[in-house]
């Protein structure tokens, strides 16, 4: 349960939970960092981030937004995908992780970061994020970035504060690239 896997430090410093966030969430996969806030804010503008808003707006209202076909497809599958999110507060990272990516669109980076960030998970980390596999390379000095697979079993050694240390090598990131890896 969340309460005896997350101290209360770590719960106080979480973004909320829900379907924007998650939206957000998608809105942010495989772009910079500049463009996922620029999209966002014109979704925000157009008062297109609520699942109702999303299933009842043209393709062309989305278009405008910035949101590519397939995002659009994504949108329109967690709006109708019904995810009761107060529910996910009380299961498991990974029944968490397993009722996300049910939903087409979402993989498992995105329900990763919604664990980390949406549920104040400490013990979740998402290895298929660029920004850490690079600041793993650069600070364990690694020939090159480390696959997906390796870094999680890098980060196994880190449990139960894989997401702490998720935020240090993001950070670390940040400090080495002079830019941001994460939204």
């Amino acid at each position: 349960m969340l309460l005896r896997t997350s101290p209360r430090w770590w719960r106080g410093r979480r973004r909320r939970d829900g379907f924007e966030p998650l939206l957000s969430a998608i809105v942010s996969q495989q772009v910079s960092v500049a463009a996922a806030d620029a999209i966002w804010g014109r979704l925000k503008a157009a008062r297109l981030t609520g699942p109702r808003k999303i299933l009842g707006a043209g393709d062309e209202e989305l278009r405008a937004c910035g949101l590519s076909r397939q995002k659009i497809r994504y949108a329109r599958e967690l709006a109708a995908s019904r995810i009761r999110f107060a529910a996910l507060r009380e299961v498991p990272s990974e029944e968490v992780i397993a009722t996300l990516v049910a939903v087409p669109g979402i993989g498992r980076w995105t329900a990763e970061i919604y664990a980390m960030f949406s549920l104040g998970r400490a013990d979740v980390f998402a290895p298929g994020d660029l920004a850490l596999q690079e600041a793993a390379r650069l600070l364990f000095e690694l020939d090159g970035r480390p696959s997906e697979r390796i870094l999680r079993d890098m980060a196994a050694a880190w449990s139960p504060w894989r997401a702490v240390a998720a935020r240090l090598l993001w950070a670390y990131y940040r400090v080495e690239k002079q830019r941001e890896g994460m939204r």
